[in-house]
């Protein structure tokens, strides 16, 4: 009765393409992390340098020539 257990068990395959799959797809999955950790650093650095030029551009566009005037006058003038 053993024997025939372990021969059915060798001899049942069908759920070795799931498996086969499902570490196919975690070997992937994996690839993937380590490529997007990877690439963190540079992508953090061109979000940072964008946030740096529009922060830049938004504080010059708030500086016009008029108000920069206007700030300097003294007051009751």
């Amino acid at each position: 009765m053993f024997r025939r257990f372990l021969k059915a068990l060798h001899s049942e395959d069908r759920g070795q393409d799931l498996a086969e799959y499902c570490l196919l797809t975690a070997l992937v999955a994996l690839i993937a992390l380590g490529i997007i950790v990877h690439m963190s650093g540079g992508m953090q650095a061109v979000w940072s340098g964008a946030n740096t030029s529009l922060t830049a551009g938004s504080t010059a566009a708030n500086v016009s020539p008029g108000n920069a005037d206007s700030n300097t006058k003294a007051p009751g003038h």
